[in-house]
């Protein structure tokens, strides 16, 4: 399941790329924050393949540096959408004020699950299947970039949500098939993908939601954006 999260992640980003919506002319913090994002990708195949080999204690030393890596991943992702949200560069099939939400709840959400796997570590059947939720919502950003997403309006958030939730599922159905039953770590990681979700719709209309955009944006060319209005259509 490592190696199709990381196709996917793949295709979503080079597609952009194919299609001439992506340039290596971007600014340079941009090119940091996809070099940590792919290596953050690689790293955790390369986490996968040494569990599959039965080398735990390399694992586990690499272990270590995936949390410091982890950690950048959530700040640059923060700081990423923040940035964009101020220049006012949020896409279109998203309202400005759930854009903002949608990418800051959801690296959070990948860097509570990823700190619950941590924290699991010994119970391996437990950490292995919440890793894996962790970085099923990692994939939402290229699987954003595959779907059709002017078409899902208004519900394109919920679209990325149902595809990233593809992956746990089919984990799900896995443990059933082999034991008979749902493993309960994936209950738990596909119930905290979908709250967020639902946590992300209700803050982002909601009175505190808008002040914290509206205190984001302040001096930047986003204060002029409506947060609740979808941004117009690019030209064809």
């Amino acid at each position: 399941m490592a190696i199709a999260m990381a196709v996917v992640i793949m295709l979503g980003f080079s597609m952009q790329v194919a299609m001439g919506r992506s340039t290596f002319a971007a600014p340079v913090l941009l090119h940091v924050h996809a070099l940590v994002f792919f290596g953050w990708t690689a790293l955790f195949v390369l986490q996968s393949a040494l569990v599959d080999r039965g080398t735990m204690t390399l694992h586990r030393r690499v272990g270590w540096i995936a949390v410091g890596w982890a950690a950048v991943v959530v700040v640059l992702g923060i700081y990423m959408t923040v940035m964009m949200v101020r220049r006012g560069a949020a896409p279109f099939f998203f309202t400005p004020s759930l854009f903002l939400f949608m990418n800051v709840l959801g690296v959070l959400c990948f860097g509570g699950l990823f700190a619950a796997a941590i924290r699991l570590r010994r119970r391996t059947d437990w950490h292995r299947r919440l890793m894996l939720c962790a970085m099923a919502t990692l994939t939402g950003p290229a699987i954003g970039r595959l779907l059709p997403m002017p078409l899902l309006i208004p519900w394109a958030a919920w679209g990325v949500t149902a595809a990233v939730l593809i992956f746990p599922i089919i984990g799900a159905f896995a443990d059933r098939r082999r034991t008979g039953r749902v493993h309960r770590a994936w209950i738990w990681g596909i119930a905290t993908i979908v709250a967020v979700q639902f946590a992300m719709e209700i803050v982002a209309a909601s009175p505190p939601g808008l002040a914290l955009y509206r205190t984001v944006v302040v001096g930047g060319a986003g204060e002029t954006v409506a947060p609740l209005d979808y941004p117009p259509f690019p030209p064809m």
